[in-house]
């Protein structure tokens, strides 16, 4: 640990991660050590340089695994002009004060930070700038700069580090410029994930790895059906575990806490515990009823363009298909858990969390304390597609401390995980298109999710603004399982019941399916409404180069070809997917993705980002298939729950539309179009429409 004092009287410290790690030849050449200065200055909320031109960059947002704790202080480094050779990252802890919209969700950190990451470089390069240039007796304007290195119109150099505690005193400028695109030194290059070499020499970086002098352990008992309460329960057979010192019931839940985890999970294991059902124990078939019976109730339309009652009397067609939709767990590859340590003086969390601040003002209120009470710090996490939004975990960790009186590591088990969660909703889209005259005239869609109502904005998404005659109902459904947003929520279903259902239009009009998409777009662009999210001219941009670089529907025999197309999350996305049939059953073997998402700030990471989510859409379309009988899932872990294997991940060829524009989302829009190109290129190659997921429950019928 390296202390300093900063300029103004600050404490910095700056950590040495690497310097206690035994050297490893090819670690080394891979990712070399970074010699730390004695002495660090911050100049921002942001950026600490210190004596020997090493830059420590803050990372303010949850680190989940889409890379953003490399790529946003590549923002800052860029505007910053240093050597990213030069770079240290830290994992920023909660501070509303000094970072804006710490969360982790929607595909939103670079999106959201651009403007403000560009600015905080900008800012304290021009603070360096300006110090350098005054003891030169130059104008700024006659100093450059590269590599932290600040070079006047004489030759003469200065670096960051012999600047920066000057530095500091200045007045933060408010007028700043930035560079332009054609500048870019960082942005635009890849750089490997800053944590790769703590993750490969197995550091502690995530939750689950938090270890802390008199730390115990905890597993809670949760009741094992959803609208359950619990009775009473029966810990003796538990307190004669050898490690366990304490049993807390807390609302309808038991706290076991022990000396390490697995005594803790023994314990759990062996209570005795009564439960009584207060409400219905749903399960698949009575969720799959009442939806149905949902589908027709009469409801204020989310979005009610044209005259769709006079299009559907007048239509010389009317096309009507009902699609389903699954419960899905998350299943993160690291389980829920959090450390909490609450005393009399303060409230200590960290933990895997995509909304730190929403769980400091939940453990607030929880326990009766003042948020500034409650400081947060983030790991990085081992997944979360939207699971970690919702710190119910962090709440009874926090809640389990209290009450224990000593610091807390709760982890729950894969089958705690599994059945405990906040889940996927289940849904079911009914589609309605009135046709005249070889034309969609009208457009009905009617949502019936358990306790949801349609996210945000998605009704004036496609096919909004492309039909004159266009409505949108949701019905909500009231569930007592436990819902919530799991990666591209919403849409993640819907983009594969609207692409396929517009593949089945193409199909029963005689028209192209590029063709026809193509001038619905062209149509959407006369449109002058402000709410319109989606770019018909983008869209189109990502279709033409998505079926030119899939040479669409010009493939070698044997090979079937799906397209779906769709905006989420502010990014234009068309897939393509090649199936092949083998043994009867079809095999996705290659799928050709193109991105319009702006610039694209770091390309290993924002390719791993694709890749990921069209795998992940692909597995869950296929196979995710997770049912309720008497209120429990039919599956605890992954020995009854079926997963996309490595064998049978495609072959994904991905093309980035490079336009200049502001960066927008990547961690979810590529996983919605999936299920769509999948089913439609299975369509070709079976002759069956698929309206289910998982698909193969339909597919085994035709293999």
């Amino acid at each position: 640990m390296k202390v300093s004092s900063a300029a103004g009287g600050g404490l910095i410290l700056g950590f040495t991660f690497f310097t206690s790690c035994k050297r490893d030849e090819i670690l080394t050449q891979l990712i070399p050590d970074i010699t730390m200065p004695d002495a660090w200055t911050e100049l921002s909320g942001f950026i600490k340089i210190g004596e020997n031109n090493v830059v420590t960059i803050m990372s303010p947002n949850p680190e989940i695994g889409q890379n953003v704790k490399t790529s946003m202080p590549m923002i800052i480094a860029e505007e910053l002009d240093v050597d990213w050779k030069n770079v240290v990252v830290e994992q920023a802890p909660l501070d509303e004060g000094k970072y804006k919209r710490q969360v982790a969700g929607g595909s939103q950190s670079i999106r959201a930070g651009w403007d403000s990451l560009r600015q905080a470089g900008a800012t304290v390069k021009a603070m360096l700038v300006a110090t350098a240039a005054a003891k030169w007796e130059v104008e700024p304007s006659t100093c450059s700069v590269k590599n932290g290195v600040i070079t006047n119109a004489k030759g003469a150099t200065l670096t960051y580090g012999e600047i920066a505690s000057e530095a500091a005193k200045q007045e933060v400028p408010t007028d700043i410029s930035l560079k332009e695109t054609t500048e870019y030194q960082i942005i635009g290059n890849s750089k490997r994930n800053v944590d790769l070499k703590s993750i490969i020499t197995g550091k502690p970086l995530f939750g689950i790895d938090t270890k802390v002098e008199g730390m115990q352990y905890a597993s809670v008992l949760r009741p094992p059906a959803f609208g359950q309460e619990l009775v009473d329960f029966d810990d003796a057979e538990t307190k004669k575990i050898i490690g366990v010192n304490q049993v807390i019931r807390f609302g309808d839940k038991i706290a076991v806490v022990a000396d390490n985890n697995w005594a803790a999970m023994q314990g759990k294991l062996a209570l005795k515990a009564n439960w009584k059902q207060l409400s219905v124990a749903e399960d698949t078939a009575y969720h799959d009823e009442k939806m149905t019976a949902l589908m027709d109730e009469k409801v204020e339309p989310v979005r009610n363009d044209g005259d769709n009652k006079k299009a559907f009397a007048n239509a010389d067609k009317v096309i009507e298909r009902i699609y389903s939709a699954p419960f899905l767990p998350h299943n993160c590859l690291e389980p829920m858990n959090f450390f909490a340590d609450v005393s009399d003086e303060k409230v200590l969390l960290r933990g895997p969390i995509q909304t730190p601040a929403w769980q400091q003002s939940r453990v607030a209120e929880i326990l009766g304390r003042d948020k500034k009470d409650i400081q947060v710090e983030m790991t990085r996490m081992g997944g979360g597609f939207g699971r970690r939004l919702y710190g119910d975990f962090g709440d009874e960790a926090a809640e389990i401390s209290s009450l224990a009186k000593v610091p807390i590591q709760l982890q729950f088990t894969r089958e705690d995980d599994m059945t405990a969660g906040t889940f996927r909703v289940s849904s079911k889209y009914r589609i309605r298109a009135a046709i005249k005259d070889n034309k969609l005239t009208g457009y009905h869609l009617t949502e019936v999710a358990s306790n949801a109502n349609m996210f945000g904005s998605i009704p004036n998404y496609f096919p909004a603004y492309c039909v004159d005659n266009f409505t949108v109902d949701n019905v909500k459904f009231e569930s007592n399982i436990t819902t919530g947003a799991w990666r591209a929520p919403y849409t993640n279903f819907l983009a594969f019941a609207e692409q396929s259902f517009f593949d089945e239009i193409a199909a029963l009009t005689n028209q192209d399916p590029v063709k026809m998409r193509l001038e619905m777009y062209e149509k959407a662009k006369s449109n002058k409404d402000d709410k319109m999210e989606w770019d018909p001219a983008r869209m189109q941009g990502v279709l033409k180069l998505a079926a030119e670089k899939s040479n669409f529907n010009q493939q070698k025999e044997g090979i079937y070809q799906g397209l779906s197309v769709y905006f989420s999350h502010n990014t234009h996305v068309a897939e393509v997917a090649d199936v092949k049939m083998i043994k009867g059953y079809p095999k996705v073997v290659k799928v050709t993705c193109v991105v319009d998402c702006g610039i694209v700030i770091n390309p290993d990471a924002a390719n791993n980002q694709i890749e990921g989510g069209i795998i992940d859409g692909i597995g869950h379309a296929m196979y995710g298939n997770f049912e309720f009988k008497d209120g429990k899932p039919n599956a605890r872990n992954f020995d009854t729950y079926r997963l996309i294997r490595a064998s049978e991940a495609p072959e994904i060829d991905i093309h980035f539309i490079d336009n200049g524009l502001s960066p927008t989302g990547l961690g979810e829009p590529s996983l919605p179009p999936a299920g769509g190109a999948v089913a439609n290129a299975i369509y070709k190659a079976t002759g069956k429409r698929l309206y289910k997921q998982p698909f193969y429950k339909e597919i085994e019928v035709i293999g």
